[in-house]
């Protein structure tokens, strides 16, 4: 598949295990061993990188689960600024060769390059160079898939992996297309694979050759006429950018599982601290801001609860993020209830841009707002464990 016509301009650039990637470049030592990135003890997988995949280790397994599957996985630590500093970059890199970037994600997007190849060449060559140039300047690879439609490319990318480029024009995307077993299909996921196969639709084939009136009455209006595109791989090939270092999620969080459940108020509230600076980060990372702020808690026996409030005004700031989220957290009055997880999440992010709140200097909010710049231009320096608020030197678990 090199055919390589300008009928082919939409790019989807994945990077090759990314997390782990990332997490290797300070431990080159490891490069030739099994590693993941997540939490120790009862946390669950971030990333792993491709010999730790060849055990049967994947993203969000429990770390009880992957020690059984690879006794000798080496974790680390994730360092979530970092993450978000190369996403940052890598963005920076796509709109350097179109402004027409859509990001899905903090380790890949869709780049639509029909007005840059007179410039930079064809899409093929605007791929290596993007793979050159990422290889490069962030010591990490990627995989590139060139088609004429989004979800086109982004099967090709996959199929590209780890460290390739495959191309897919019209004359070939049926053949490409056809042979897959329909969850491969971009955005099909578990439930929609069942109703299909139990129609008896297997492969993206089996869904392209059933008329389309009969695979609406199957599985619905709306969804038989997305997925009949797909499966001819005539889904849109338009991007919608944003700005911003990556594309602007609608929320943002983050959750941590306890090395053993506790009731202890002070541990519970240090942990919300620390996810609540996690999670305000990369919030300024990508320039956001959000006023709704929800707590997640889950006990013992699994059973999950989240609480919400909206502010007046959205925040990216630190302490603001964490007192709510202790508020919310008293206001359940669990005092003797045991945990097993927490989590804080702030949602209907907005530009941080577009947010006209007026900080007074001398103010608390204005001063922690600047606290936070501090930390951030030390973590950006330094490393993501430079600067630590002081309250989580007070015991417990070590800060992530």
């Amino acid at each position: 598949m090199t055919d390589d016509r300008v009928v082919t301009p939409i790019l989807h650039v994945d990077m090759d295990a990314f997390y782990a990637s990332v997490a290797l470049r300070e431990r080159p030592d490891l490069v030739d061993q099994p590693v993941v990135v997540g939490g120790s003890g009862r946390g669950v997988v971030l990333a792993a990188n491709y010999i730790a995949r060849r055990y049967g280790v994947r993203s969000a397994l429990p770390m009880t689960r992957v020690r059984r599957l690879c006794p000798h996985v080496v974790v680390l630590e994730p360092d979530y600024a970092t993450f978000t500093s190369v996403s940052a970059s890598v963005m920076e890199t796509f709109r350097e060769v179109t402004p027409l970037v859509e990001a899905i994600s903090l380790d890949e997007a869709f780049l639509d390059v029909r007005g840059s190849t007179r410039r930079l060449g064809s899409p093929v060559r605007i791929a290596e160079r993007l793979r050159s140039t990422i290889h490069d300047e962030q010591g990490i690879t990627c995989s590139v898939g060139v088609a004429a439609s989004v979800s086109v490319a982004k099967l090709a990318s996959r199929r590209a992996k780890p460290d390739g480029v495959i191309v897919v024009p019209p004359a070939e995307v049926t053949s490409f297309l056809h042979p897959l077993d329909v969850g491969e299909l971009y955005g099909v996921g578990e439930k929609t694979q069942a109703l299909l196969k139990r129609f008896g639709l297997i492969t993206v084939g089996d869904v392209a050759h059933t008329p389309l009136g009969t695979l609406q009455r199957a599985v619905g209006g709306h969804l038989g006429r997305e997925l009949h595109h797909l499966a001819w791989g005539t889904d849109r090939s338009e991007l919608a950018p944003r700005a911003g270092p990556y594309e602007p999620e609608r929320s943002m969080g983050a959750d941590e599982t306890f090395a053993r459940d506790t009731d202890d108020r002070e541990v519970i509230v240090r942990e919300l601290l620390r996810l609540s600076a996690r999670v305000a980060g990369r919030m300024r990372v990508a320039g956001v801001a959000g006023r709704t702020m929800t707590l997640k808690v889950r006990f013992a026996d699994f059973t999950t609860i989240t609480r919400s409030r909206t502010q007046p005004e959205a925040t990216d700031v630190t302490v603001e993020i964490h007192r709510a989220v202790t508020r919310l957290y008293d206001a359940l009055g669990l005092q003797r209830a045991r945990l097993r997880l927490v989590g804080v999440r702030v949602e209907g992010l907005v530009p941080r841009a577009t947010v006209h709140r007026q900080l007074v200097l001398g103010e608390a909010a204005h001063g922690w707002a600047e606290a936070d710049r501090a930390v951030d231009r030390a973590t950006r320096r330094f490393g993501a464990t430079a600067v630590r608020p002081a309250s989580l030197f007070g015991g417990g678990r070590r800060a992530r």
